[in-house]
């Protein structure tokens, strides 16, 4: 599939299919069935915009403790001084002309049989459907000496916003000769090929400013996403393999598992034999999990993700709530915003034509992930899902990855591909 084929294809998939689900009585008050979404990032919001934009008639509530929102993908670029942190900043305005009503406040509580959200301030809102938009939080127990303070001076930026200015700050703080340290955890985590992506725009950031210095990745597999087409970019622009090389990649069977964090001494303990590398700059990325709300709400089973019927995705564990994105068990599908974007749009029209009572065609849903290796040097991946039976399945011959060798002209027509996705991306969830 080309890529005009594959945007002509992303454009027009906008249906999910629901069968036999139950109708509720409407609110006492207005009459209006009721939904409610927490959490308003990529999925969130999404689900909460096309709700409304299919049916206006449904009283849309969005529960986010944050009143603006800062997109992950291509958060990398601030590290890189690219762009600034703002331009990764969205508000709410955008949904709230269509219609949706955005509380800001935590969500505290689900109380699925009285089916209700008890927020910190108090509050509590009914819902007929429940869409939970949870993104990740992480498992702090499996590095010792890490924790969600430590993280305020050695930064993760696995969610963005402060996290990512402070590591750009600190970035730019380091001495020339330095050593950037990033850790990669076991998998499933956001975004698999984000931590080469990050190494490789801070790379070339200490290329052009800090020459002397080096970005080293400590790694818990033996291998990673698009390992090939970052190699080559790599050997091209860093000297990876070379004695010269900006970046180098340590494995598992190299002692790449980071087991350990002294805050103090800047330094990291590693897999067998407890090895220590210290750095200027530490990024620790830790294994990650659902969101916190889900563990509340009873969402999550055994591992630490929220199991779904992959049709609907309505919640294996209690009816009519939904949930969708980084925390949603949707294998094949990666956790990442395009993904979490499809699927809110699939799960809002499921929701739409249940509370109708009415029949929907089979979805079709689909992702597509950039990485930036340089300025002028972007790979991209892209897939397409249809359900066979009730499980998600990927289709083949869809979609497509970036070729090895490809020239120096379509590198960059990637990173204009990148740059025009994000703003198109960003427009539909926020806009």
């Amino acid at each position: 599939m080309n890529r005009r084929n594959f945007i002509k294809i992303t454009a027009g998939m906008t249906a999910a299919g629901i069968t036999g689900c139950s109708t509720v009585p409407p609110s006492p008050v207005t009459g209006k069935k009721r939904v409610v979404v927490i959490g308003g990032g990529a999925g969130g919001a999404t689900a909460a915009k096309y709700i409304r934009k299919n049916d206006p008639s449904i009283e849309v509530t969005l529960i986010e403790q944050n009143k603006h929102y800062y997109t992950c993908f291509m958060s990398n670029e601030v590290l890189g001084g690219w762009r600034n942190v703002d331009s990764i900043k969205f508000s709410y305005e955008g949904l709230e002309k269509y219609g949706v009503k955005v509380v800001h406040n935590r969500a505290t509580g689900i109380d699925p049989d009285k089916k209700k959200v008890t927020t910190q301030s108090g509050k509590t809102f009914h819902y007929d459907r429940l869409i939970v938009s949870p993104g990740i939080d992480f498992k702090w127990e499996t590095i010792e000496g890490y924790n969600e303070s430590v993280a305020e001076k050695i930064p993760h930026a696995w969610n963005s916003g402060s996290q990512t200015a402070l590591l750009r700050k600190q970035l730019e703080a380091m001495k020339d000769g330095g050593r950037v340290i990033i850790t990669v955890p076991r998998r499933p985590f956001r975004c698999h090929p984000g931590p080469y992506g990050r190494a490789s725009i801070i790379a070339d950031y200490l290329k052009q400013y800090k020459p002397k210095s080096k970005v080293i990745i400590l790694e818990a597999s033996e291998k990673f996403a698009q390992q090939k087409l970052f190699i080559q970019a790599w050997k091209k622009l860093y000297g990876y393999g070379t004695d010269h090389s900006i970046i180098e990649w340590l494995p598992f069977s190299e002692g790449g598992e980071v087991i350990r964090v002294d805050a103090k001494k800047k330094a990291l303990y590693t897999e067998p034999f407890e090895d220590q590398h210290v750095g200027d700059v530490l990024n620790v990325i830790p294994q990650q999990k659902a969101g916190k709300i889900a563990f509340i709400g009873d969402l999550v089973d055994e591992t630490g993700w929220c199991p779904i019927n992959q049709r609907t995705f309505e919640s294996e564990r209690h009816t009519d709530i939904h949930i969708i994105g980084d925390a949603a068990i949707a294998s094949p599908m990666a956790r990442a915003a395009n993904a979490a974007n499809s699927q809110a749009k699939v799960c809002a029209f499921a929701i739409v034509k249940a509370l109708k009572g009415e029949e929907m065609v089979p979805p079709f849903l689909i992702n597509a992930c950039y990485s930036m290796i340089g300025k002028e040097y972007g790979i991209s991946v892209a897939a397409v899902y249809h359900l066979e039976g009730d499980k998600i399945k990927w289709i083949r011959g869809a979609g497509g990855i970036s070729p090895m060798d490809g020239s120096p002209e379509l590198r960059k027509r990637e990173v204009l591909y990148a740059h025009s996705w994000f703003k198109n991306l960003t427009n539909d969830i926020f806009g």
